[in-house]
C-alpha cells in the first residue's frame, strides 16, 4: 500500500491540512493544492445532491473515491462535515480502515486540543507525529 498524500478539508471547503508522504506525484504549489481541495469540496457537494433515490435512514455522502492513471483518492466524510482525502496508488485495499485510523488520530490530537480553532489550519505536532508514524507503517 502506498499513500502519496493526505488532505483535510473543513466543512466550509478550506484546506486545513496537506502533507505528502511520497515523491511519486509531482509537487504542487500551495495555491494549486488549495484550488484542487476547493474543487473537490464542490464536486463532493454536487454529487451528494445528485443521488437519484436516497434510502431513508442512510446518510448521503457524495463522492467517495476517484481514480486517475495509476493513482486515486478516497474521501472520508466525518459527521461534522470535515473531509479526509487520501491520495494513493492503485490498486489499493484497506483504505476505509486507514481513514478511520486517521480520523481517530485527528480526534485525539486536534479536536481535544483546547487551543485549536475549528475551520482553521491544523498546527499540531502531536497530530503530525502520529500521522507520520501511521504513514510510515502503511508505506513500508
Amino acid at each position: 500500500m502506498t499513500i502519496h498524500g493526505l488532505w483535510v478539508i473543513s466543512k466550509a471547503g478550506g484546506l486545513v491540512f496537506s502533507r505528502s508522504y511520497s515523491d511519486v506525484l509531482p509537487p504542487q504549489p500551495v495555491n494549486t493544492i488549495l484550488t484542487l481541495a476547493g474543487i473537490l469540496h464542490g464536486i463532493h457537494a454536487i454529487t451528494a445532491k445528485l443521488t437519484p433515490a436516497p434510502i431513508p435512514g442512510v446518510p448521503i455522502s457524495g463522492l467517495e473515491s476517484f481514480e486517475a492513471e495509476g493513482w486515486g483518492g478516497k474521501v472520508f466524510l466525518t459527521p461534522t462535515g470535515t473531509k479526509f482525502v487520501v491520495l494513493h496508488s492503485l490498486p489499493q485495499a484497506g483504505l476505509d480502515d486507514l481513514l478511520r485510523r486517521i480520523y481517530e488520530i485527528y480526534s485525539d490530537a486536534v479536536m481535544k486540543n483546547p487551543f485549536h480553532t475549528p475551520e482553521m489550519p491544523i498546527n499540531s505536532s502531536l497530530f503530525e507525529t502520529k500521522l507520520q508514524t501511521l504513514m510510515s507503517s502503511v508505506n513500508a
